[in-house]
């Protein structure tokens, strides 16, 4: 699971497998660019640009990308 640091909170992207059916939605409403898809599936490949904005998951028709916003 992608993590990094700002200030004193953890940002956490997470995508499910095997809930993803790579249909690249995700992909396309992501304003910053955070995810790709790699083999056929979602992947985080930038996770420090995540501004937490919750285009992604609200894209993913299956409920395969969850982001938690966790204090240290």
């Amino acid at each position: 699971m992608p993590l990094y640091k700002k200030g004193n909170k953890i940002k956490m992207v997470k995508i499910n497998k095997e809930k993803c059916n790579g249909c690249g939605n995700c992909v396309e409403v992501c304003p910053f660019g955070v995810l790709e898809i790699k083999n056929s599936k979602a992947v985080v490949k930038h996770p420090e640009k995540c501004r937490k904005c919750g285009a992604c998951v609200s894209a993913c028709s299956n409920n395969a990308i969850k982001i938690n916003m966790e204090k240290k």
